[in-house]
């Protein structure tokens, strides 16, 4: 559970700190994504096996633990404040975050579309054999 919290915090630490960085370099003067920073070196980190070869058995319960408790939380929290604040900053604001949104949706439907492919090859060879 500690290896987990310690790995957690170094993520979150890091995270926020690059959005701190992008934040100032961008004239924001604010976090600008920290929490979508650690959450990808939290996946980078647990996914290394390099790192992961270096922690006792184990560490993967405490990541699992604080993963299903602590990240939802926070980004809820982030949510709401980005949410606020570009209803706040402009019709400039809203536009970007629909066209992300909207980016998104279509990347899920080109990985959907390509899962599928790769899932009726599997099918067709398993079918030759």
């Amino acid at each position: 559970m500690i290896y987990g919290v310690a790995i957690l915090a170094a993520c979150m630490f890091l995270g926020t700190t690059i959005g701190e960085i992008i934040g100032l370099l961008t004239g924001v003067n604010s976090d600008v994504g920290g929490v979508g920073f650690a959450m990808l070196l939290l996946l980078l980190v647990t996914n290394c096996k390099k790192i992961t070869n270096l922690l006792p058995n184990g560490w993967e319960k405490g990541i699992q633990f604080w993963s299903a408790m602590f990240l939802p939380v926070i980004i809820a929290l982030s949510a709401s404040q980005n949410v606020y604040s570009a209803l706040s900053g402009g019709v400039l604001a809203l536009v970007a975050g629909l066209a992300v949104v909207a980016a998104a949706f279509l990347f899920l439907i080109l990985l959907n579309t390509l899962a599928g492919k790769v899932e009726a090859k599997k099918n067709s060879k398993e079918a030759e054999q």
